[in-house]
């Protein structure tokens, strides 16, 4: 059963209420179009272009994933036509629209159902990029929730092979601000426990009309702890993670951190490091020129010996 837009908008004071006493984070109050989109329905500048066939310089694609509340068109208008520029072959999902009274997500955010599914709808795209490039191995850069999906992919849906990491689907892994270890969405998710306390079921409502990812994205969450049971990295991958002391999303932002296990490598980066002068806050960091750049050098280290590092 899905909602009409007409029935959505009788959501948006729900939703208000909501972020008034903590239970959405501010990006979530304006609630998606009506029409949910499907995969490469919406035209992306230098982005799923199926014919592409990477090259020597750059031998792997790279898929883009989103995250929650913005789709892909919104989150890469900057870094697609950047890494097409430099020679890659640049491919991005839209995911996680699906929902209804039993799903949750009412309204159809983009990444707003299970991560566990939007990881599946990873998958199957991966597999399809892999076919069409005739490649074995991409590289994946994923925004906020993106990264967290990605990390699920890796770790469960045969990203990363577990039995000889030479046959993993993914080489590179750049997150942007991702929910790693959970967020408690700057001061939200301490508000919606109050609200709790005093009979409110913040948790339960927002499930309903904002998706399961929001509250598998709270720190602490059963999802969350599931995922980092077994560490925070996968054999054989290399991970750039990219933080911003003005994430006021992804709270606190050195949460997005990894640790790297057997057989990984991890650089936590902060955007403001070495410019402590960049105001980039949670969604700039898909746009950002300082961000891009630690983007580009993560998959092409001879990028940076090219270009001049941005301040």
């Amino acid at each position: 059963m899905r909602m009409s837009w007409g029935g959505k908008a009788h959501l948006v004071v729900f939703v208000g209420l909501l972020a008034c006493i903590g239970g959405v984070p501010a990006q979530a109050q304006v609630p998606p179009g009506p029409s949910a989109f499907a995969p490469d329905s919406t035209p992306v500048v230098a982005m799923n272009d199926w014919s592409c066939r990477p090259s020597v310089a750059h031998p792997r694609p790279v898929v883009l994933v989103h995250g929650t509340g913005a789709d892909m068109a919104e989150t890469w208008r900057e870094l697609s036509p950047s890494l097409s520029a430099e020679g890659y072959c640049v491919f991005g999902l839209d995911y996680g629209r699906q929902g209804g009274v039993a799903e949750g997500n009412l309204m159809e955010r983009p990444g707003g159902a299970d991560i566990v599914e939007s990881a599946q709808q990873l998958s199957t795209f991966i597999d399809r990029v892999r076919t069409a490039t005739g490649t074995p191995q991409v590289d994946v850069v994923g925004h906020s929730q993106g990264g967290v999906v990605t990390r699920q992919y890796l770790r469960f849906l045969g990203g990363a092979d577990h039995s000889n990491s030479s046959l993993n689907k993914v080489h590179t892994v750049v997150t942007l601000g991702a929910t790693n270890h959970g967020t408690t969405f700057g001061t939200t998710q301490l508000l919606g426990g109050i609200a709790e306390a005093f009979g409110v079921p913040v948790r339960a409502l927002a499930n309903v009309t904002l998706g399961q990812s929001y509250v598998q994205q709270m720190a602490g969450s059963p999802f969350l702890h599931l995922l980092n049971a077994g560490g925070d990295t996968d054999p054989g991958v290399s991970y750039t993670v990219v933080a911003s002391r003005n994430d006021t999303v992804s709270t606190p932002p050195e949460a997005t951190f990894l640790s790297a296990g057997p057989g990984a490598n991890v650089n936590n980066v902060w955007v403001q490091d070495g410019c402590s002068s960049n105001t980039a806050a949670h969604d700039q960091l898909t746009t950002d020129p300082r961000a891009v750049y630690i983007i580009q050098r993560a998959l092409d280290p001879a990028y940076g010996d090219r270009n001049p590092a941005p301040c």
